[in-house]
């Protein structure tokens, strides 16, 4: 079976910085190659590449992931008709979100305790509903179609029609958003309206060994007098620097599948695979997250971009980095990683023939990154995303 599969290998220097904590408040590490490194969660880095998404994709191509649907899709339902009061719009939510998806929506028990105003707490799902811009506008289309006066009772009595019912289940399982095809979803209390995830992402790992520094803190009171000394406050925050290796794949194929063809009839079936790969491609490569970016201002971009188009199965070069990487002579650690990534890579590709047939790009910054120029065509940002685009849009045609 063919297979489209495209490959991101980054190196990113990060300064002094906690960009991923974990519940002590430190920064995440792992052993690897027997030292401790530094490292940031693939659920970190997700969600940074789905936030940079709203800069390079319009709404309609998005998904929205929280517990508070039916008070989201209620504000569409009253888009809708107008006459209809906030809380008819989100009972009728509610009842369709149990319709299509089997799950159960209820008022949090923390917001129907005693002292809250419980009737007019919106019914949330018991866990992280992820739906699109478009699955939410067809239930929204449904929901009042059911029930145009805002009758819940009318629009029970709608879903009990098996094609109305149907209606609701095929609204939520078709014209998936950008991100929902990317990184999946789970609907716990309907299996069949899982989406798998067309993209996996590694966790960052530092390429060196990455000790974990603590920075103690005062803040002094401004209404402090002259002869009032000490802090106002003191404390201390954990943080590390590091040279990271990320890395993360896409399945195009399951991608085109997750998206479907063109959702236009002047746009070509591949359309929206090809622009969701370059969408991810360029949010990856320049998102960072944000975890405690006001304190350390670590605003940095990759060193060096590595991108393969492979047609077998993905490929990770962290087995370069498993040996830790030495500092240079006169300090830093990107020319050394650059120059072992050089040397793995087509050793590896030539020993297990996976070099074949395989579009290589590299994007990069400096002197020290002049050992990758030789592991594909050297591009900007811009022609990288448009290369990759292309060879995608070939690709999937070649494929049909």
């Amino acid at each position: 079976m063919a297979r489209t599969i495209i490959d991101i290998h980054v190196l990113q220097s990060v300064p002094p910085s906690n960009l991923n904590r974990d519940d002590t408040g430190s920064p995440k590490s792992a052993v690897y190659g027997g030292v401790r490194r530094a490292r940031v969660s693939s659920q970190a880095w997700k969600r940074a590449t789905r936030t940079a998404f709203e800069e390079l994709l319009p709404s309609t191509e998005l998904g929205v992931r929280t517990k508070k649907v039916a008070e989201l899709l209620g504000a569409r339902i009253k888009e809708l008709n107008e006459s209809l009061g906030d809380a008819d719009a989100v009972k009728l939510a509610a009842e369709v979100m149990q319709t299509a998806t089997g799950s159960k929506m209820e008022v949090p028990k923390r917001k129907a305790k005693e002292g809250d105003d419980a009737e007019k707490a919106a019914p949330e799902s018991s866990y992280l509903m992820f739906l699109s811009s478009r699955q939410l506008d067809a239930l929204a289309a449904l929901a009042v179609e059911g029930s145009p006066n805002g009758d819940v009772a009318a629009l029970k009595d709608f879903f009990k029609n098996r094609e109305n019912k149907a209606k609701a289940r095929q609204a939520v399982d078709t014209r998936h958003s950008v991100d929902i095809a990317l990184f999946g979803r789970m609907v716990a209390d309907s299996a069949d309206l899982n989406v798998d995830a067309a993209t996996q992402v590694a966790h960052a790992i530092g390429v060196h060994k990455s000790e974990i520094e603590s920075d103690y803190f005062t803040a002094v009171d401004d209404r402090n007098e002259d002869h009032e000394s000490g802090a106002g406050m003191i404390g201390s925050i954990d943080f590390n620097s590091a040279t990271l290796y990320r890395y993360a794949a896409v399945d195009v194929n399951a991608l085109h599948e997750n998206l479907g063809t063109g959702l236009r009839d002047d746009e070509p079936p591949t359309t929206p695979a090809e622009k969701a790969v370059g969408a991810f491609v360029e949010a990856f490569i320049t998102s960072l997250p944000t975890g405690k970016i006001n304190t350390f201002g670590h605003h940095t971009l990759p060193a060096a971009v590595v991108v393969k188009l492979r047609t077998s199965r993905p490929i990770s070069f962290v087995g370069a980095f498993e040996e830790p990487v030495s500092q240079g002579k006169e300090g830093g650690f990107v020319k050394a990683s650059c120059d072992r990534l050089a040397e793995y890579v087509p050793h590896l590709e030539k020993q297990y023939g996976d070099g074949e047939d395989v579009q290589s790009w590299v994007l990069r910054v400096g002197p020290e990154t002049n050992a990758l120029a030789d592991l594909g065509t050297e591009v900007t940002r811009a022609q990288l995303v448009k290369d990759v685009e292309d060879a995608v849009s070939r690709q999937l045609r070649a494929e049909a």
